[in-house]
C-alpha cells in the first residue's frame, strides 16, 4: 500500500465518519463542526484526485455556506446567543479536536502531493497548456450550460425561501410603501406656511 493510497482511506473513513456524526449530534453546534470537517476531507480527496479547483471551491463556498447554515439555524430555533458564548468552554474540546484533525490531515495531503508522482484516482486526460481550471471551465459553459444556470435557480429560489422563513414582524417599524409614494400628490405632501416676520411655525 501506497502513502497516497493510505491517506485516500484516511480522508475516506474520517469523511465518512464526520457525515455520520452531522446527522447523529443533537447540539446543532456540534453538526456544524462535524460538517465543516467532512467538507475539508472530501477537499482532500478532490486533491488527490488531481481536481485543485474543485478542492479550492468546496472549501471556499461550502465552508462559507456552512457558516450561512449555522446562522440559518440560529435564526429559526431562537438560540440565545449570549448564553451560547457564556458556554464556550464547553465546545472548546470537540472544536480543538477537528482543528487538530484537519492540522494533521493537511499535513498529509501536501506531503502526499510531494511524495506521490501521479493521482491516486484515474482522471480524464487534459490538453497539453491548459490547467484544469480551464479544461472544467469550457466543458462547464458548453455542454453543462444549461445545467449550470438552473443550479444557480435553484439557489437563489432557497434564498429566498430562506430570507422569507425567518422574516419575523419586529413590532412597530417604519417600512417603505412604494405603491403610496408613487401615489401621492401635491395636496397631501406639501403644506404651504405663512410665516410672519419674526415668529416661527
Amino acid at each position: 500500500m501506497t502513502v497516497a493510497l493510505a491517506v485516500f482511506y484516511l480522508l475516506a473513513g474520517i469523511t465518512i465518519a464526520s457525515g455520520v456524526m452531522v446527522i447523529s449530534a443533537r447540539n446543532p453546534v456540534h453538526s456544524v463542526l462535524f460538517m465543516i470537517l467532512a467538507f475539508f476531507n472530501s477537499a482532500g480527496l478532490f486533491v488527490l484526485a488531481g481536481a485543485e479547483f474543485l478542492a479550492m471551491v468546496l472549501i471556499v463556498v461550502y465552508v462559507g455556506a456552512v457558516a450561512v447554515l449555522f446562522l440559518f439555524v440560529v435564526m429559526m430555533l431562537d438560540i440565545d446567543v449570549v448564553a451560547m458564548r457564556q458556554g464556550f468552554m464547553k465546545y472548546l474540546p470537540v472544536g480543538a479536536l477537528v482543528g487538530l484533525v484537519l492540522l494533521i490531515e493537511l499535513f498529509l495531503v501536501f506531503g502526499t502531493l510531494r511524495i506521490a508522482d501521479a493521482p491516486i484516482a484515474a482522471s480524464v486526460p487534459t490538453p497539453e497548456g491548459v490547467t484544469n481550471t480551464e479544461a472544467l471551465g469550457a466543458v462547464l459553459y458548453t455542454e453543462y450550460f444549461f445545467a449550470f444556470q438552473l443550479a444557480g435557480i435553484i439557489l437563489l429560489v432557497a434564498i429566498i425561501g430562506a430570507i422569507t422563513l425567518t422574516l419575523r414582524d419586529r413590532g412597530p417599524i417604519k417600512r417603505q410603501n412604494i405603491s403610496e409614494q408613487v401615489h401621492r400628490d401635491r395636496t397631501k405632501s406639501v403644506r404651504m406656511r405663512r410665516v410672519e416676520p419674526g415668529r416661527g411655525l
